[in-house]
């Protein structure tokens, strides 16, 4: 779907779209088409339920007068409460709205009310942006579609005094909305088309971006000693990966330490010998969407010229079992040197994570680490879907990242460590054992095990189990992969870390 920004004008053709607040408030727009109708807004207006709550829409079909289709009137809430994530969210309203109506084009006359401290071309922009995330479809397998089931919409025009400056500003955005949408299509593929060695050459594609990428196949890991991770693997007849990438983008920044990003990538997780129940199994292709909002976000960074130094390090395993899979009551000695005791093989992405850190930290020596991972059913028991879990050792990064969370809509919500959990994960035969003791603060001892191997960086942790997957749409984000976590590190990074 192709977004555009022009002057305003009344269209010649498609929907024309104006915002209406609270209170059934007509915005300038409005009012100047409805005089120019005859009062049919109002008239519509009063024969209906719309009132202008926010993402409410009422459509009305065009009179004689008018070369366009249609009217939609978007309704925008109050005026104070109108923000980018309102416009966002409107921007994807329109678009769902208008996907499928045999409508092919669209002409959005973008106002920002007063009481709103949005300006005019951010405002463009957001709704661009916010639709753009709507019109994700991951339909590459169907074959036979009914024809009305495809989208018609193909063109969404926001109209503006401020067009040049809103083009510009959603410059960027779109290069986010990019990696969003590049993360979305990497956890909604099947596990027999993206396994470790396809995934590791999907990153490779971001060398065009400019992306360092460098691939170590089992060889290397087996050398270097990543054998918390190849534990993992071993029961797959595909080879595990770990992937680099790196981004320089403030090379003369005075501190060049990069922020580390770091994913899990179970790309199929069965449970190992500790198999799962069948019910719900195919979910697990996704059990790498940590791995896929690392590559997603570093392509972000990429695409719009971070002024920041990055590095995305992703473990890409499949956990299957086998003759060769790994066993409850193995140990395995991982790259830090700490010895594990395998307790259950369904806890894997743990030991992916473990080893992946520990090689971060100690090879890149990063101001930071924050790693992703749908890790543990436990925290959807904590908090649902509204949710990502997060863990931190340092205060001030946590802050930093439920801020962020905030701002573009991916919140989080902090969750303990302590002494008491990190006892729960001791055991007689190694260091430490892969899960705790109990089916008790499940989301908690994992991330009391992955502190184990961050030394005193500054870290932090999203268990996003319950935010990888949506069963149902909102208004920017489509059923399916959700890339949750993209946006959210794309504006840690631009709000805390860029030069």
């Amino acid at each position: 779907m192709k977004f555009s920004f022009a002057k305003p004008a009344l269209p010649k053709a498609g929907t024309i779209v104006v915002t209406v607040l609270a209170e059934r408030t007509l915005g300038r727009a409005a009012r100047d088409l409805d005089q120019k109708t005859g009062g049919m807004l109002t008239r519509a207006m009063e024969a209906s339920r719309f009132t202008g709550k926010k993402d409410e829409t009422l459509a009305v079909l065009a009179p004689a007068n008018l070369d366009a289709g249609r009217v939609l009137l978007l309704g925008l809430g109050k005026a104070e409460d109108v923000a980018p994530l309102t416009l966002q969210s409107a921007g994807g309203t329109v678009v769902a709205t208008l996907a499928r109506s045999g409508e092919t084009e669209a002409h959005v006359f973008v106002e920002v009310p007063e009481g709103s401290a949005v300006k005019p071309a951010e405002a463009a922009a957001e709704m661009a942006f916010g639709g753009r995330l709507r019109s994700y479809r991951f339909d590459k397998y169907r074959t036979k579609d009914k024809k009305d089931a495809k989208p018609s919409l193909k063109k969404v025009c926001l109209l503006t005094e401020e067009a040049e400056a809103a083009k510009r500003a959603f410059g960027k955005l779109d290069k986010v909305a990019d990696g969003v949408l590049f993360a979305r299509d990497l956890v909604s593929e099947p596990a027999n088309v993206i396994y470790p060695e396809t995934l590791a050459d999907k990153c490779r594609e971001l060398t065009a971006l400019g992306l360092e990428v460098e691939v170590f196949d089992q060889k290397k890991l087996r050398k270097i000693g990543m054998n918390a991770l190849l534990g993992v693997a071993q029961g797959s007849a595909h080879e595990p990966r770990v992937v680099i990438m790196r981004w320089n983008g403030a090379p003369d920044a005075q501190d060049k330490r990069p922020v580390a990003f770091v994913g899990k990538g179970v790309t199929f997780d069965s449970g190992g010998i500790s198999i799962k129940p069948a019910a719900g199994m195919e979910e697990m292709k996704w059990d790498m969407a940590g791995s896929a909002v690392v590559i997603g976000t570093m392509m972000a960074l990429a695409g719009r010229k971070a002024k920041v130094n990055a590095v995305g390090v992703v473990g890409l395993v499949e956990n299957m079992p086998s003759g060769t899979a790994q066993r409850p009551g193995d140990i395995v000695a991982s790259l830090s040197g700490q010895t594990i005791e395998i307790v259950n093989t369904d806890a894997e992405g743990r030991l992916v994570l473990a080893d992946c850190l520990w090689y971060t930290q100690d090879v890149y020596k990063p101001k930071l680490m924050v790693d992703l991972a749908t890790l543990t059913g436990a925290i959807i028991i904590a908090l649902g879907h509204e949710h990502a879990g997060l863990f931190a050792n340092d205060d001030a990064l946590a802050d930093a990242l439920a801020g962020a969370g905030k701002a573009v809509g991916e919140p989080l919500w902090r969750m303990p460590l302590a002494d008491a959990y990190d006892k729960d994960i001791n055991t007689d035969a190694a260091d430490m054992k892969n899960t705790g003791g109990s089916r008790g603060a499940g989301s908690i001892t994992a991330a009391q095990f992955l502190k184990r191997f961050v030394n005193d960086v500054p870290w932090a942790h999203l268990d996003i189990a319950g935010m990888a997957w949506s069963k149902k749409d909102t208004s920017t984000v489509p059923k399916g992969g959700t890339a949750f976590g993209v946006r959210l590190l794309d504006r840690f990074v631009a709000d805390f870390h860029e030069g």
